[in-house]
């Protein structure tokens, strides 16, 4: 892929990521009280507004608030910053390898400009599961780190399995 698509491409998803990202969080901080739960398809998903100091399902949140915006500000910076270089740089990274960056990148940068117009916190939203079994409260950029990171870690063994196009 040459320089050019490679920008494109990296560009257009931490741009998309972000986009996505802050509209669902001001969507959430406008029409989401902060004791109301909406739920949806039989409470499999449920919509609620957090107010998170921490990292992804709080990581972080005991720490004081100093601490956490050094931590977080300061790591945020240098997650987004070399994750994009590394997907704009790097030669041995493949097309999937590529988006999967961009991809952190873009979650981490979205998270980044929440800690930074938000006082410190990012908006959380969302949470899902069966039952009892739930999952922490996330937003639309964890998202994109958590399937970013997967891209990085098992994109190449999923492209090694897939059979060769014709």
């Amino acid at each position: 892929m040459n320089s050019t698509m490679r920008a494109a491409l990296v560009l257009s998803i931490i741009l998309g990521c972000v986009g996505c990202d802050q509209l669902t969080k001001a969507v959430a901080r406008d029409h989401l009280g902060r004791q109301e739960t909406i739920s949806l398809l039989n409470g499999a998903v449920r919509l609620q507004h957090a107010e998170n100091p921490g990292a992804f399902l709080s990581l972080g949140d005991a720490l004081s608030g100093d601490v956490r915006r050094i931590v977080f500000t300061f790591g945020g910076v240098l997650l987004v910053t070399g994750t994009a270089l590394w997907a704009l740089r790097s030669r041995r990274l493949t097309s999937l390898q590529i988006a999967g960056a961009a991809l952190v990148a873009g979650g981490g940068l979205s998270n980044l400009v929440d800690r930074m117009t938000q006082g410190g916190t990012v908006t959380d939203f969302l949470n899902v599961g069966i039952g009892p079994v739930r999952t922490g409260i996330f937003n639309c950029a964890d998202v994109a780190l958590m399937f970013g990171i997967a891209i990085l870690v098992f994109g190449d063994r999923l492209a090694k399995r897939a059979p060769p196009r014709r």
